[in-house]
């Protein structure tokens, strides 16, 4: 478990806790998760490798406050094959549940990014202690194409700024490019009931990506980002309404 003192700059303009902050709490409790268990990334560097992430979904339980303390514990779960789970809770000052997540990440050379499977851990696989426990239930890892479909929102260039140590957009970032197809009315009525990302291709410095939504009758968005006819990473999101006193001040 790890524990964070809520900041503002974590806040929306609802003052509630912003999606990417969730995805980065999630993100520093993994890799200090697995410097704790022997794979973090200064061990899996000297054997040539390194974990990227595929797949993140989330569901919001509980509005966070404004200077709470929040505590994440996470776990990996057993492997399979060349994919490896990792779950999330996250809970507020109270103890109450907030937020709860899974993951899916990769294990990749890092001089030619294939496929690796546990056994490139060697000892530190054999002795993980692999948790069964799942926090929540992933209606589809896969997010149907929009096949040319939806209609444009943006368009962003990735800079410096979004990159990570693999010198392409961090996936924390993802989750502001594609809140961002929403305008604060939209967001104001509605809150967040669970967000999925899929991360297809790697955007390095200088892609141009192009956001197109597309909204379903049953009140899910899904969402794009293309650089020309590819699809760099998916979005899908479910909204529930607010209660006329959540109403976000206008």
């Amino acid at each position: 478990k790890q524990s964070y003192p809520l900041r503002h700059s974590d806040l929306d303009f609802c003052d509630e806790l912003k999606p990417s902050a969730i995805l980065s709490l999630a993100q520093e409790s993994a890799g200090k998760s697995a410097d704790e268990l022997g794979f973090g990334q200064k061990s899996l560097k000297k054997r040539g490798c390194g974990f990227i992430i595929v797949n993140t979904y989330c569901k919001l339980i509980s509005p966070v406050k404004v200077e709470e303390i929040l505590t994440v514990e996470t776990w990996p779960l057993p492997p399979r094959h060349v994919i490896f789970e990792r779950d999330y809770r996250i809970s507020g000052s109270d103890g109450r549940i907030c937020a709860v997540a899974a993951s899916r990440w990769c294990l990749v050379d890092t001089q030619d990014f294939s496929l690796l499977t546990a056994d490139k851990l060697g000892d530190v696989h054999e002795n993980c202690p692999y948790r069964n426990e799942k926090t929540v239930e992933i209606p589809n890892w896969k997010i149907p194409k929009l096949n040319g479909e939806g209609y444009e929102c943006y368009r962003m260039q990735v800079k410096n700024s979004h990159c990570d140590h693999y010198l392409h957009a961090n996936n924390t970032r993802y989750a502001d490019f594609f809140f961002d197809c929403f305008t604060i009315e939209e967001l104001r009525t509605r809150r967040i009931d669970s967000f999925h990302i899929v991360y297809g291709k790697q955007a390095r410095e200088n892609v141009e990506l192009t956001f197109y939504r597309k909204d379903f009758p049953d009140g899910t968005t899904v969402i794009e980002a293309r650089s020309g006819a590819e699809v760099f990473s998916q979005f899908r999101v479910q909204f529930k309404d607010r209660a006329e006193g959540e109403r976000c001040a206008e």
